[in-house]
């Protein structure tokens, strides 16, 4: 093969040295693109002689002042290089405006879901994290093994921590927690407080929460003491200084002094509330014997322990402390209690323990492979339209290195366009990040952020992202369009390698293997969801009304008057209601075997209209009745789950059957089919009933008629301020009460959806710019096809089979992969959906809809096209 004919090289170097020095590489290629077209029409004598007169005319004065091969070498080209590097850059993304703006668009799509998944993330792992001695810091939770089974608590008995710091010199402090709803009172301002917080004295001693007024030592040790945080601070007294003055605490409004203000605890803290009570108020002022109570769990303790302290050779002194203290009592009621040491900093994420508040670390897990596949669909949108122009570019490429451009030079130019995309994103990713923080904490539910101005961290690590992405993504197509040929190229001979083309289809493939997994994830969560929403729950929860009316002759006064109201069909009290906590009772009930066997089980405390309104089906036996007078002290009706726990193999087994609960003796008298009183998280556990004391069930649902809502409600309230002018109207609907257990779940699939949304668009814009590329370079053969006749629909298909095909072959890579995922996600649910082949039919179909959507418009618009433009454009 002959070499290519070259202008003469001492006016090549003289202008290549002018160039750098004066920032005009791109003159270079400019100038040898004409020299190029100057040989083939006029002659190669001709082309050079023309050459040397272009270099002259554009470096007069200097070319007369200079001699050729003379010129001095400039001090430093580095910064100069750097910058045409840029320049370039930018030409070149203002050519290319649709290329850019793609490439641009999903980058900054890309980075963003990044950032704000890392904020997530971050808010997530750190909870606690503030704590100073975090890792000192233990919560000592308690298992309870009876004969039937083993239960698992977070909270422990009363009387174990302050034994605890007595007999083991390892405990430097310990603090119990327990929240609680209690009513708080200031003149006319009244709050039932969903956030207040029973504490010990060494509260600020064990966590690092910061005290602003009083002392932390003694702020948390009288009765009736308070902590407000700064927000309830304001809430209750505005501008003017809280400490010494009094609030009214709960209905006996017992004068309670605050003795301190307290910064408001982080959001990712486990020790939150609004207003801090002393423990003591408790224990010391309303139950004087709690803390000598060894069967009794109550609040949640945790324990600092020494510097040097080995927590396992702790936990191994616990069952001695245990026999020693409560030895007798686990003896008589058949149980073994048996202590646990839970680090503070593994607690939210890690615990399956069941607490007010968790994390879940699988979510954790997920979004961040969500962030880092979305980023990737990202990267391969830029990898495959770089490298698709790669013709477009090579004849810039032949030039550039007939000009005498290293391949390392061509290489650097080419990484400096993919960061500068890539840093542009950046820009848009953090103003676009700005203006999603406060919906990204609505559908979190949580203050992940309090804006961009927190976050300056991040955003350095994002920038250091953007670089580091920019980087890898150019690195291939550097190396790609620095390799061509100029021979090959200058002549015309350049055609796009298979192995490029195989690369492209193979990203595209990828691509599309995620997208189609996140559709198939987010169908099955939907799925998921609504099958938990509309599980028959074996009761009626719907237009029930639970109002907190106080106990005993509050509650019934209240109930009567407003029985008679038109919009009120029934009322029943209780202390529990399905959704809400319950407690546990150790209880002895006789099984199939005569023996009275142990256990803890749920309790529910109802009046005698309890199971009629909440529509609950009896399997056996009767129901609570006035007529029966023992009802009231020896009567017991258990659920369906719990007569199996029992040994009976049916129902009717369980009746007159005896009991010893709580302080009562008895028979069993009835027996109710299973209902879901707690999430479909959990199967159905054994459940007991008993008629409520005259100071428990301050909980009354009322079941009103669905016409009329707005003005029943307005009734039954204005009729509790004129019986309770001091008390504020606390309520709340059964349904939201119920569906609040799955509100984690909701707002979950509310982000992966977003996020999955996020990941199909992304996917999308490398398919129209793949789209777009492909008709452009297929021009002529599109012409020629309609001139011999073909239909505009035969074109549209042929443009479009090729990413049709490989959307298939990612749906077949992606099934199996979405079908395990799921499986293993759905396996934290006790009742769940089935995994149905609709739902991979369905995902198939969206994403073919999709994908044909994204191409369809190139091509159709590639088909109409008159044949005449198609074959002239070439």
């Amino acid at each position: 093969m002959n070499a290519p004919i070259q202008p003469p090289k001492w006016a090549t170097r003289l202008l290549h040295w002018f160039c750098a020095s004066h920032l005009v590489n791109d003159l270079e290629g400019d100038l040898l693109e004409l020299f190029v077209q100057r040989v083939r029409t006029q002659g190669p004598r001709e082309a050079r002689r023309r050459y040397v007169r272009d270099v002259l005319s554009l470096m007069r004065p200097f070319a007369l002042r200079e001699k050729p091969g003379k010129y001095p070498k400039p001090a430093s080209t580095q910064p100069a290089m750097i910058r045409n590097y840029l320049k370039i850059a930018f030409r070149n993304l203002v050519k290319h405006k649709m290329f850019s703006f793609i490439n641009v668009l999903g980058l900054s799509a890309g980075m963003t879901a990044c950032f704000l998944i890392a904020l997530y993330v971050h808010f997530e792992l750190t909870y606690d994290v503030f704590n100073q001695k975090a890792a000192r810091i233990y919560r000592v939770a308690a298992d309870v093994k009876t004969s039937s089974e083993t239960l698992h608590y977070a909270i422990s008995p009363w009387a174990m921590a302050s034994n605890m710091q007595n007999d083991f010199p390892e405990v430097e402090a310990f603090a119990r927690v327990q929240k609680e709803t209690t009513l708080f009172r200031k003149g006319d301002l009244k709050f039932m407080e969903e956030n207040a917080v029973l504490a010990d004295s060494a509260l600020f001693r064990v966590f690092d929460l910061k005290l602003l007024k009083g002392n932390p030592q003694t702020a948390l040790a009288a009765p009736l003491s308070l902590v407000l945080t700064e927000t309830s601070a304001r809430k209750y007294f505005g501008e003017s200084d809280p400490m010494g003055q009094t609030l009214l605490l709960g209905t006996e409004s017992e004068p309670s002094m605050v003795t301190g203000v307290m910064q408001d605890p982080p959001v990712n803290s486990q020790i939150k509330g609004d207003i801090f009570v002393s423990m003591s108020t408790y224990t010391a002022h309303h139950d004087k014997n709690i803390e000598r109570e060894w069967g009794s769990f109550g609040a949640t303790a945790f324990v600092l322990l020494k510097s040097g302290a080995d927590p396992a050779a702790l936990e191994r002194k616990f069952p001695a402390f245990m026999q020693r203290h409560a030895g007798k009592l686990m003896a008589e009621q058949q149980m073994q209690i048996g202590l646990v040491l839970e680090p503070l900093r593994d607690i939210y994420l890690h615990s399956s323990r069941t607490t007010e508040e968790s994390g879940s670390i699988n979510n954790v897990y997920i979004f961040s492979a969500v962030a880092f596949f979305v980023m990737l669909i990202a990267c391969i949108n830029f990898v495959n339209l770089t490298t698709a122009r790669s013709v477009e570019r090579a004849r810039e490429v032949g030039v550039r290195k007939a000009v005498g451009a290293a391949k390392s030079a061509l290489a650097r130019q080419f990484i400096a366009e993919s960061i500068l995309i890539s840093v542009i994103a950046f820009f848009l990713s953090i103003l676009i990040s700005a203006a999603l923080i406060p919906g990204f904490n609505m559908l979190a539910g949580k203050a992940i952020s309090k804006g961009m101005v927190h976050e300056i961290p991040f955003v350095a690590c994002q920038f250091g992202v953007a670089l580091l992405t920019g980087l890898l993504a150019g690195i291939y197509p550097a190396f790609v369009l620095s390799s061509f040929e100029p021979v090959k190229v200058l002549k015309g001979r350049f055609t796009t390698s298979l192995k490029g083309i195989m690369l492209r289809k193979g990203l595209v493939t990828v691509q599309f293997a995620i997208s189609i997994t996140i559709i198939i994830a987010t169908i099955v969560m939907y799925a998921q969801l609504d099958f938990m929403r509309s599980y028959g729950l074996g009761f009626s929860k719907d237009q029930t009304l639970v109002v907190e009316a106080g106990p005993g002759r509050e509650r019934d006064a209240f109930e009567a008057t407003i029985q008679n109201y038109a919009g009120v069909r029934s009322a029943a009290a209780s202390s529990e209601v399905p959704g809400s906590w319950n407690p546990q009772a150790y209880s002895k009930l006789e099984n199939k075997n005569g023996e009275m066997q142990a256990g803890n089980m749920d309790v529910y405390r109802i009046d005698f209209d309890f199971t009629q309104q909440y529509g609950l089906q009896l399997l056996a036996g009767r129901a609570f009745s006035k007529q029966f007078h023992t009802d009231s002290t020896q009567s017991l009706m258990i659920n369906e789950a719990a007569a199996k726990a029992l040994g009976y193999r049916s129902p009717e087994e369980a009746i007159g059957k005896k009991f010893d609960q709580w302080g009562r003796q008895g028979t069993i008298i009835g027996v109710v089919k299973d209902f879901h009183f707690k999430s479909l998280h959990e199967t159905v556990k054994p459940l007991t009933f008993r008629i409520i004391d005259f100071w428990n069930g301050q909980l009354l649902s009322v079941k009103i008629d669905g016409k009329n809502v707005k003005q029943t409600l307005s009734a039954i309230e204005s009729q509790w301020k004129t019986m309770h002018p001091d008390k504020p109207f606390t309520y709340y609907f059964l349904d939201e009460l119920y569906d609040r257990q799955y509100r984690a779940d909701e707002r979950f699939e509310a982000l992966f959806l977003n996020f999955a949304a996020l990941a199909i668009f992304i996917s999308c814009l490398g398919l129209l710019g793949l789209a777009s590329y492909s008709t452009v370079q297929r021009t002529k053969e599109i012409g020629v096809r309609k001139v011999m006749g073909a239909s505009a629909a035969s074109i549209v298909g042929l443009l479009s089979r090729d990413f049709l095909q490989l959307v298939g072959i990612a749906f077949v890579v992606a099934a199996p992969l979405a079908w395990f995922a799921m499986h293993r996600w759905l396996d934290g649910f006790a009742y769940k959906t089935d995994i149905r082949a609709s739902f991979f039919i369905a995902a198939a179909l969206l994403s073919t809809f999709v994908a044909l959507a994204t191409i369809s418009f190139q091509s159709i618009r590639a088909a109409l096209m008159n044949p005449v433009k198609s074959l002239r454009s070439e």
